[in-house]
């Protein structure tokens, strides 16, 4: 018996598929996979920076179209080089999960309110890099002791935060759905039809075959989308009018047309600036970015606990929990020394493994590779960047959703007994909902504000943190629980 098991082959290394955690599928099955998670972060990777690049004065009109796209272009090399880390680790630091990293947009509220308070320009860009420098590191020194803290965050916790995760990309799934609601054509037909095709297609995909076409559905879908919009291109006029607040009629091009002189105008090779900005070390700018280096390392333990409970079914361990908060922090300091914003792992990757069940490291590798070509080569990071936001809400509605069917496994791994439902009701009802109506806070500490105004994540971990521990687990007698 022993001798016939022994001569049975194993399984070769390269036969593995995308749905185990280890070992290498072939690169005709991994790579599309990959591609998936880069099409799925590639624009809320960019959009952070280009959002404080603007506070901050670094613009073309105020001629530093150059620094712009050097800090563009770095954005994706970093986003590549520590998502390799957070995947195949480097000691203790990175989660040996498939989880992506990228430019966080947590950080856009307490960025905004730097920037103003240090009157903006490049000064105040730079104070934002010296708080991340050392934000990162304190970061690292909290996944280093996260594990005397992890009795503070069983199921019905993490559970919640994963949920609350969800419950916020609930908004900007549906925004990229209708077009993007920054664009003036949000919600038109022409956006409404191309991201139901694109969501179509994915279902009948994902659920009709088999095999490479399964486990690619997203990406897929989205190349499907592009195939759309090229079609309407010429089908339909690819301009809108609306009035501005002047009472002007303006003309804009759709949000759904290709740009494809974006990708003619990009250069095929460029090489990396190392520290294009100086580093400003302001008290002003490092206080509330520690504050919000905590607030980023919870978000983190619930992205984490949502890849390992929405794609292979059990909670993350102590040393998965450490070794990403870890990358977040020492990540978020190297980028700041390439002028790149804080790296952090992204919640609409963890609804698409949640969605596809595909947690192989292998795979997931490759699409950090990818993005490390993007910021090598402009062009090709041209390709996607100009991917309209309906492509990507067809598949970004069910996706992010998926992160909330994570949270409510996570929070049914235990008895749904009164005291866990209580502790879920008033951290959402409570703590998360303060984030969708911030107003409620307006009397009190700016600081508070900006902790618990940006998305509810944070209160809503608190008050389940607080609660977890204030109500007694013997209390519940089994006749009331079974009622």
């Amino acid at each position: 018996m022993d001798r016939k098991q022994d001569s049975v082959p194993k399984k070769p290394e390269q036969e593995a598929t995308p749905y185990d955690l280890d070992g290498r599928p072939r690169l005709a099955i991994a790579l599309p996979v990959g591609l998936q998670h880069v099409l799925a972060m590639f624009v809320g990777n960019l959009t952070p920076l280009i959002v404080i690049m603007g506070l901050c004065g670094i613009t073309v009109d105020g001629g530093m179209g150059a620094l712009r796209i050097t800090l563009l272009q770095n954005a994706m090399l970093i986003a590549g080089i520590v998502t390799l880390v957070q995947v195949f680790t480097i000691g203790p630091v990175g989660a040996k999960l498939p989880v992506v990293m990228g430019t966080s947009s947590g950080f856009i509220g307490v960025m905004s309110s730097i920037a103003n308070t240090m009157g903006g320009g490049v000064i105040a860009y730079g104070a934002i890099l010296g708080a991340s420098l050392i934000g990162g590191l304190f970061e690292t020194f909290l996944g280093a002791i996260l594990k005397p803290l992890r009795k503070f965050f069983p199921p019905v916790v993490t559970g919640t935060v994963v949920l609350s995760i969800g419950l916020s990309l609930l908004s900007v799934g549906i925004s990229y759905f209708g077009g993007g609601s920054s664009n003036h054509d949000f919600g038109s037909l022409p956006n409404l039809f191309v991201a139901t095709c694109v969501l179509v297609i994915i279902l009948i995909l994902k659920h009709g075959t088999k095999g490479f076409t399964s486990y690619s559905s997203i990406l897929l879908g989205i190349i499907a989308g592009y195939i759309i919009c090229a079609i309407m291109g010429h089908v339909l006029p690819t301009t809108c009018t609306y009035v501005n607040d002047a009472g002007e009629t303006i003309t804009a091009t759709c949000s759904w047309a290709l740009q494809w002189d974006t990708v003619k105008n990009a250069s095929w090779f460029s090489v990396p600036q190392f520290m294009p900005v100086s580093f400003v070390f302001d008290l002003r700018a490092i206080l509330p970015m520690l504050i919000m280096f905590i607030v980023t390392a919870v978000e983190t333990i619930g992205d984490i606990s949502g890849i390992a409970e929405g794609g292979m079914g059990r909670e993350a361990t102590d040393k998965e929990l450490s070794g990403g908060v870890m990358c977040d922090g020492l990540g978020s300091s190297f980028a700041s020394i390439f002028g790149v914003l804080p790296n952090t792992s992204f919640s609409q990757n963890v609804g698409l493994v949640s969605m596809t069940k595909i947690v192989n490291r292998y795979s997931i590798g490759l699409g950090g590779i990818f993005l490390i070509l993007c910021g090598l080569f402009p062009k090709l990071s041209a390709i996607l960047s100009i991917m309209p936001q309906s492509v990507l809400g067809g598949a970004a509605v069910m996706m992010f959703a998926s992160i909330v069917v994570s949270g409510i496994q996570l929070v049914t791994r235990e008895p749904l007994d009164a005291r866990n439902t209580s502790i879920i009701a008033v951290s959402l009802g409570v703590g998360y909902a303060l984030g969708t109506n911030s107003a409620i806070l307006t009397h009190l500490p700016y600081l508070v504000q900006l902790i618990f105004g940006e998305s509810g994540i944070v209160s809503a971990c608190l008050i389940a943190i607080i609660l977890n521990v204030a109500i007694p687990k013997n209390e519940i007698n089994p006749k009331e629980q079974k009622q």
